[in-house]
């Protein structure tokens, strides 16, 4: 049996005195409705262009709030027959602004990187982050 290749995806962490942004999807997306993740979505466009825009439609968080800190190299994450190349992206926001979500995410926190074992992340999460190191 021949192995699919990865869905190509971004995922975006967002950085504010020190603590990072996850969100919890909500049961209308497509993939791991209830878990938290950082903020996604499929690669459609240039790797950083496309977290720029998912950032904007799924936070409400404008670029002009936003300065790049890191980026890293495609990550493979396989989950059983899932299989996703994640594009990972690290920001800080620039303002004390808080994330108005889209329907895409139901919750939001800002979490010391080192409680991201606390919670029911998508595949990958935490390596993903990480790889920002």
């Amino acid at each position: 049996m021949q192995k699919r290749e990865p869905v190509k995806v971004v995922t975006s962490f967002i950085e504010k005195n020190g603590r990072i942004l996850i969100v919890r999807r909500s049961g209308r997306v497509g993939s791991y409705q209830g878990r938290w993740s950082g903020i996604s979505g499929y690669l459609e466009d240039e790797p950083l262009r496309q977290a720029i825009k998912e950032i904007e439609e799924e936070t409400g968080i404008s670029r002009e709030n936003l300065r790049l800190i890191k980026r890293a190299d495609p990550l493979l994450i396989v989950d059983g027959e899932r299989r996703w190349l994640v594009y990972p992206f690290l920001f800080k926001l620039e303002r004390n602004i808080e994330p108005r979500l889209d329907w895409e995410n139901v919750e939001y926190k800002w979490i010391d990187p080192g409680e991201m074992d606390q919670f029911e992340t998508v595949p990958g999460l935490k390596d993903t982050f990480e790889s920002l190191k």
